[in-house]
């Protein structure tokens, strides 16, 4: 038991070492609006091209990044499950 215990936490380390190299970049707006995370689901950066800003559109601004962040963060979910079946060689529980 205690060996199943040791391993255990290996495996974690080294899935939890994997999330930190994960680097995903989010889009919408035709990649108008651009949000990079990591895969601990840290925002990076946002990048928002001028063009957008001449519509004085706050709430169309508002609804890009909403949706550049969802974009991100489903990538950073698929990158995650990628990297727990490559590890492990079983699919993520609960995904």
């Amino acid at each position: 038991m205690k060996n199943m215990l040791h391993e255990a936490q290996k495996l974690q380390a080294k899935l939890l070492e994997e999330l930190k190299k994960i680097k995903v970049e989010g889009s919408s707006g035709g990649g108008m609006v651009r949000v990079e995370m990591d895969g601990e689901q840290n925002v990076l950066a946002v990048s928002i091209e001028p063009d957008v800003f001449e519509d004085k559109d706050k709430s169309m601004l508002e609804d890009l990044i909403l949706a550049a962040l969802s974009d991100a963060k489903k990538k950073v979910s698929e990158k995650t499950r990628e990297s727990f079946q490559s590890i492990t060689g079983f699919p993520l529980p609960g995904m």
